[in-house]
């Protein structure tokens, strides 16, 4: 990355953030590691600034919708899609989050995780963050897993993969994160490329297939692989689910850009 590029970033992360002043709504993507992922990071630099601008204004779009009410919820962009969670007051704020999210330019797909209940405790927040750092260390030591090409994010005990991978990669990270003690459930939003992709990315051509259908399954064991026929649910995360072994779940993706 040239200097004048890492100025721009600079620059653009300064107004951003006095432009949020004390908003509360928490910005959970790349901004905060600016340069050190880009050589590995299978976004071009251009996705990964838009990612991270999608994030500051999506915030802000967030915290002027929901204004006093507006709970705790977090926004997390990668390749142009958005993750929403945390947790706000009534269903009209989870809609009225999503549409503000849905607003921001730039946006393809708006995947709303948000859920109807008080706000997490202190003490949940600092368990969720320490479990995204177990699973984080975890897909860094498995074998064929691009830990640097996945995001991950916790919000009570459900953990978040995102990212641009191969069928292979996310089938191994998917039974990574949900071998980790403490994790009640997985959610994958990847977009799927070829291995041929995966060795030479370029996401400026845009090619995703469509988009997977919402699946739900159940573990078998910690370590076990799924079973062959599972079962389809389709529902929106409106309010917090308690599960004791760890399911694995998909969220359709739009086409990318």
């Amino acid at each position: 990355m040239t200097n004048r590029m890492q100025r721009w970033m600079a620059l653009g992360l300064v107004l951003g953030t006095l432009a949020l002043g004390g908003c509360a709504v928490a910005v959970v993507g790349g901004a905060a590691a600016a340069g050190g992922l880009v050589a590995t990071d299978r976004r071009s630099t251009a996705t990964q600034l838009a990612d991270q601008s999608i994030e500051l204004r999506a915030s802000s779009r967030v915290n002027d919708a929901l204004g006093e009410r507006r709970g705790h919820v977090s926004i997390t962009s990668y390749f142009r899609k958005v993750l929403i969670t945390g947790e706000v007051a009534t269903a009209q704020d989870r809609q009225l989050a999503a549409e503000a999210v849905r607003g921001t330019p730039d946006v393809v797909g708006v995947i709303n995780e948000l859920a109807v209940m008080p706000d997490t405790s202190i003490a949940q927040r600092s368990e969720d963050t320490v479990l995204t750092g177990k699973v984080k260390a975890k897909l860094i030591d498995a074998n064929g897993v691009p830990a640097n090409s996945i995001k991950v994010l916790t919000e009570r005990g459900t953990v978040y993969l995102m990212g641009r991978l191969t069928q292979r990669e996310e089938a191994l990270a998917t039974e990574v994160a949900r071998t980790v003690p403490g994790v009640q459930r997985v959610v994958r939003i990847i977009d799927n490329i070829s291995e041929q992709a995966a060795l030479h990315p370029a996401d400026s051509t845009g090619t995703t297939p469509p988009p997977a259908p919402v699946t739900t399954v159940p573990s078998n064991g910690a370590g076990a692989a799924p079973p062959a026929a599972p079962a389809v649910e389709v529902h929106p995360v409106s309010q917090p689910t308690v599960i004791q072994q760890p399911p694995v779940e998909v969220r359709p993706l739009p086409p990318a850009k």
